[in-house]
C-alpha cells in the first residue's frame, strides 16, 4: 500500500518517457527518477478488521495519489494540472 501511494504522485510529478529518434531516451534511475523514500512524509496505512478473503492491496493506493496531489495543488491556489508531468506544466515541487 505505502508503495502505490509514494509511486503515484511521483509518476504524475516528474517522471516521463521521451523518445529520441524513435528510441527511449531514459536508460535507468540515473534519466527516469521515481520518486524516492526521502521525498516524502510518513505514510499511515490502517488494516481493517474484516470476515472476508484476504486479497491484494498493493495497487488500490496508486489510482487516487494523481488526482489527489492535482486537487490539492487547485485548492492552495496553484493552476488546474491537466497534463502530467506536473513538472513539465510548470508546477515545482519542495
Amino acid at each position: 500500500m505505502e508503495g502505490g501511494i509514494g509511486y503515484g504522485p511521483g509518476a504524475v510529478m516528474r517522471n516521463a518517457i521521451t523518445l529520441e529518434g524513435g528510441a527511449v531516451a531514459e536508460s535507468n534511475f540515473l534519466d527516469y527518477v521515481p520518486l524516492r523514500i526521502g521525498d516524502i512524509a510518513a505514510i499511515e496505512v490502517h488494516v481493517v478488521p474484516s470476515t472476508e478473503a484476504p486479497t491484494g492491496v498493493g495497487e488500490p493506493g496508486l489510482p487516487p495519489a494523481g488526482p489527489a496531489v492535482a486537487n490539492a495543488i487547485a485548492a492552495a491556489g496553484g493552476p488546474r494540472v491537466t497534463m502530467l508531468p506536473m513538472e513539465a506544466q510548470g508546477v515545482t515541487f519542495a
